[in-house]
């Protein structure tokens, strides 16, 4: 397996956030939030090595294993999601306090390459400078539509959603491999088109994920969990597929593990906490499946594999029971 003493293959880049939680008027929780965190969990968890590049302010309240660049004329990015239990599903409501600095391309001096890279922002914090350099860093470029495509109210920090095409993101879409984007937020983006640039990774909470590519279109299957706090559970989708492209797998078993880690993120409060033992049988049957698709080039666009391996269910069958 990828341990964390190689060479990182993954950059990661988006803030650290403060995320409060509140129920009917009542604070849940606080708890350490932003993308980055959720994904660098999930990297670290299935042994991919990582560099992560975030801001944080002088109020920055949480240890992290992947140290944040320090503002100390910035406050950390606080988000505040409010639900309320008039409603049957976990739904909410997504306020910004404040926001850190953004992470600007001069941010990103690195003299190596990296395999992959995943633009996350959460609160406007990627630029297109950043993702343009990210581009030329990186072999493979990942982005959660999120970062490109949110808005704020100056007012209250109520956040809204802008089509794709009217954000200077756009023409950067055919450079980048892998657009990420959620049920709720795929409306903005023209899937059809994009298909045609990248791949296109739409999630839909209980009903799996459908990934999309220029020749094709193939539906994953999802894992039951009790949703208790949907925070960052996109997130930790991303990072479970970025590790299993890390180590190997078709795409349709790289979205399978995205899913499963997803699944395990909604069950929990906040940042979610992996058992190890769990990790592990993921790891070895990961790793089992790395060694049985070497050699495998069937199916590939840009570099992805997009055929469903013949054994796809049983990979579905072995996660369930290891969870």
């Amino acid at each position: 397996m990828v341990t964390q003493s190689q060479d990182p293959k993954c950059l990661v880049v988006g803030n650290y956030c403060h995320d409060v939680l509140i129920k009917d008027d009542a604070v849940l929780a606080e708890s350490l939030g932003g993308a980055v965190s959720f994904i660098s969990a999930t990297l670290d968890g299935l042994s991919v090595p990582s560099h992560c590049v975030a801001k944080v302010g002088s109020d920055f309240a949480y240890p992290v294993d992947h140290q944040p660049l320090l503002i100390p004329s910035s406050k950390t990015t606080l988000f505040r999601a409010h639900f309320s239990s008039k409603i049957s599903r976990q739904d909410r409501v997504l306020k910004r306090v404040h926001a850190c600095d953004s992470i600007s391309s001069s941010d990103l001096s690195f003299n190596s390459k990296f395999d992959f890279g995943l633009a996350v922002g959460v609160a406007g914090e990627i630029l297109p400078e950043t993702l343009e350099k990210m581009i030329d860093l990186c072999g493979l470029v990942l982005v959660d539509i999120q970062a490109l495509i949110r808005e704020f109210d100056a007012v209250d920090g109520t956040l809204r959603l802008v089509e794709l095409k009217q954000t200077d993101f756009f023409r950067l879409l055919p450079k980048i491999g892998v657009l990420k984007a959620s049920a709720e937020e795929a409306p903005y983006v023209d899937v059809e088109e994009v298909r045609k640039w990248c791949c296109v990774l739409v999630t839909n909470g209980k009903d799996g994920c459908t990934v999309y590519w220029k020749d094709g279109d193939l539906q994953i299957a999802p894992f039951p969990a009790i949703q208790v706090d949907p925070t960052g559970a996109g997130d930790s989708f991303l990072g479970g597929f970025v590790a299993g492209l890390v180590h190997g797998l078709a795409v349709p078993d790289a979205a399978l593990l995205g899913n499963y880690f997803g699944s395990l993120t909604v069950a929990q409060m906040g940042l979610p906490e992996f058992d190890s033992r769990l990790l592990e049988r993921v790891k070895d049957e990961v790793e089992r499946r790395r060694l049985q698709c070497l050699g495998c080039h069937m199916g590939q666009d840009d570099g992805l594999n997009f055929v469903k391996p013949l054994d796809h269910e049983e990979f579905h069958t072995v996660l369930s029971k290891a969870k």
